[in-house]
């Protein structure tokens, strides 16, 4: 066995809220190893986030030709066929991202001094890990430790997954074209993935428990997804339980208590995720436990002294950029810095067809003495411009001050304006702060612009 490593932090996971602490604290000058038993990325990078994105980026070029070889064309426009699809090819593509972020992943690691050793670790108290190599154990010992373990896909009982039945994971790894693709669950992985296997081609079918779809965001919001779904042969049973497979496919309970069997080739499960607290060692390690989660406070310490940790270790909402931001934070106040996280804005965006974003608060969350004001795409030019004129901009404010509360959109490209509203929010800022800033035209921005005009009572352009 090779003698002991002892190092100032030892984090545990290559995923966003693990590589970004990591190369911190390597930037802070403190020494820094890093245990990770995949590639380095996570989750996000490798089984989440960007491959998925790629191929939703992919999929929309598919379904607009697939538009354009139609009898009408699209906007005068006419192919010939329509597309072909080579599924090895666009996984290879898929692949050839995920692998050149990867790969720079390990460069920055690299340049900050980061040691990384690839390997399964496991906790034999809270300070001490055997990590399993390829060429054998190394015990590593830390004066602080930042747990960033991640999560993974929720397996239901009487659907475990294997051969027909699969996790998100295996549905970015197909490489051939399920041709009828039931989803069981309509939260937005299952809606993102659906969404983009039936702009490919598949007949796709959404099972889900409660009544409606995407139940985080509200009514309004979710419309427009709601609306294209019912367009393009997306069928939705609302209310329905899952209840198993036979030879054909899903067995479902639908909303009036009968079953039927609806047809698959390949039903993914997309029912949640969990945090992956078992296998290596939590329960050595002393801390303290919120339901299924790490406990931690406002900066992420656990009840262990000089343990930490981020992610989707300890909570909702499962999303990178949170795990990013705690994985920063917690280096920083390691190295002496005073830092507090605050889970008030955390925004969310929703790879749907359109896309919706949210920041901060829901006019349901934000109490009766608020401004609710929406501005629709219908009316601004850049949205169509690119035939998007669906959805909408909304801001929710106080009504003494006019301080923002939340800021939502639903449409196309709205993921791109959601950097502008978290700022927004994390300034401070009123509506006549978004009122008074020149947004340019013609973009999707200005219906961010208008919609505090109308909240101010003096829209322009509705």
């Amino acid at each position: 066995m090779p003698e002991a490593i002892h190092t100032k932090v030892l984090v545990v996971g290559g995923g966003p809220g693990g590589y970004v602490a990591a190369i911190r604290a390597g930037q802070l000058g403190l020494d820094t190893t890093l245990i990770e038993a995949d590639k380095l990325g996570g989750t996000c990078l490798i089984r989440g986030c960007i491959p998925s994105k790629a191929i939703i980026h992919s999929a929309g070029y598919f379904e607009t030709m697939t538009r354009a070889a139609s009898d009408k064309g699209l906007h005068g426009i006419r192919l010939a066929s329509p597309p072909s699809l080579d599924m090895p090819e666009l996984y290879k593509w898929k692949e050839g991202v995920v692998r050149k972020l990867n790969t720079g992943v390990g460069a920055l690691l690299k340049r900050a001094k980061v040691r990384v050793i690839p390997g399964w670790g496991t906790f034999s108290d809270a300070k001490t890990c055997t990590v399993k190599t390829k060429e054998g154990e190394q015990i590593v010992t830390a004066e602080h430790v930042i747990l960033a373990n991640g999560s993974k896909s929720v397996e239901l009982p009487f659907l475990p997954f294997g051969g027909d039945v699969i996790s998100s994971t295996e549905a970015l790894d197909l490489q051939a074209l399920p041709r009828k693709l039931v989803v069981v669950g309509a939260g937005y992985i299952g809606l993102e993935l659906g969404i983009a296997f039936r702009k490919l081609g598949s007949d796709v079918t959404v099972v889900e428990a409660l009544d409606r779809i995407l139940p985080l965001y509200d009514t309004e919001l979710v419309a427009p997804v709601a609306k294209w779904l019912k367009a393009n042969g997306v069928t939705v049973h609302l209310s329905a339980k899952a209840k198993g497979k036979d030879a054909k496919g899903l067995l479902v309970e639908t909303a009036d208590g009968k079953t039927e069997t609806l047809p698959a080739d390949k039903i993914l499960v997309t029912v949640g995720r969990k945090p992956n607290t078992e296998g290596w060692g939590l329960e050595n390690m002393a801390v303290d436990m919120d339901g299924r989660f790490v406990k931690i406070d406002k900066q992420c310490r656990t009840s262990m002294k000089n343990v930490w940790a981020v992610g989707d270790l300890v909570g909702e909402p499962m999303l990178e950029h949170k795990a990013a931001h705690q994985g920063d934070m917690v280096a920083e106040i390691i190295a002496g810095h005073k830092r507090e996280f605050s889970r008030d804005i955390i925004p969310a965006v929703c790879f749907t067809e359109p896309e919706i974003v949210s920041a901060g608060l829901l006019p349901s969350e934000a109490g009766p003495d608020t401004i609710v004001a929406m501005f629709p795409f219908a009316a601004n030019g850049r949205a169509l411009s690119m035939d998007a004129g669906g959805g909408f901009v909304r801001v929710v404010a106080r009504k003494d001050d006019h301080r923002l509360l939340g800021i939502q959109a639903v449409g196309a490209h709205v993921a791109e304006l959601s950097g502008e509203f978290s700022l927004a929010l994390e300034m401070g800022a009123v509506l006549e702060d978004i009122a008074g800033t020149i947004h340019v035209h013609p973009t999707l921005s200005e219906a961010y612009h208008e919609a505090s005009l109308r909240a101010l009572g003096h829209a322009i352009h509705i």
